[in-house]
């Protein structure tokens, strides 16, 4: 067996046991469960079987089903992109802008557009920060404005020009119909139209986006889950300073 096929894990390795979870428009009677099975087994799944239900009303019904898949995938043929730069803590990242920049980098947050969601941009952007990690206003290397959320694009980047930011941080956290890809999509375009994309790092985060994605839309960096001001911070100072070599 080539050993680097892997498969979902159940009760033993390589068993390809799966736990799912999704919604049908159906009742969440008998005729809805025998639905959500059939569909597992069209989908090419074995041994589906729905353990649970709950009615969402007006017709819909969530099941938690647990299958059995075939399928695997060879993990030495995987190639993802990420954030390679070293992640420091905050007193490090302020002791290496102070030796290699000699300055404050100044960085604009915002959730743009229709997203009122705060919560990412404030992990990273507040003195408190998250889990133990404090945020960009903390640390002394960094002049950290965040102008909170449903900020426009336009305004996002006057604010960036008028403060001749380093980095623009944007968070989207709402996702629904992809609208956080028109949303980065639209300020990058703009940010080319006004000159600005090269004069500073343009840097997205939020629960579905990856470095590659945001690679995809014409950022310089995209942290998703699990990110936090260290991660970002450390990548700012880093790159502005292989720029400036």
């Amino acid at each position: 067996m080539n050993k680097n096929i892997i498969r979902p894990y159940g009760d033993t390795m390589n068993d390809g046991k799966m736990q799912l979870s999704f919604s049908l428009p159906v009742p969440a009677d008998a005729f809805g469960k025998e639905a959500a099975r059939v569909l597992l087994i069209q989908m090419g799944f074995d041994e589906a079987e729905i353990t649970g239900m709950r009615d969402l009303r007006e017709g819909f019904t969530h099941f938690i089903a647990y299958a059995v898949t075939s399928c695997g995938v060879d993990k030495s043929k995987i190639k993802v992109k990420v954030v390679e730069t070293e992640v420091m803590d905050m007193e490090s990242t302020d002791a290496f802008i102070e030796q290699h920049l000699g300055r404050k980098l100044t960085v604009v947050g915002a959730c743009i557009e229709s997203d009122a969601h705060t919560v990412g941009i404030d992990a990273i952007m507040n003195m408190k920060g998250y889990n133990h990690r404090y945020g960009l206003e903390r640390y002394h290397g960094f002049n950290a404005i965040n102008m909170g959320a449903q900020v426009s694009s336009e305004d996002l980047l006057a604010r960036a020009r008028a403060e001749n930011a380093d980095a623009i941080l944007v968070s989207q956290v709402v996702t629904q119909k992809n609208i956080h890809i028109k949303n980065l999509t639209r300020l990058i375009e703009l940010a080319e139209a006004e000159g600005l994309r090269h004069k500073m790092l343009f840097i997205c985060g939020g629960p579905r986006l990856s470095h590659e994605l945001a690679i995809e839309l014409g950022y310089d960096a995209g942290f998703g889950t699990g990110s936090y001001a260290t991660d970002v911070a450390s990548f700012i100072a880093i790159t502005l300073a292989k720029i400036s070599v």
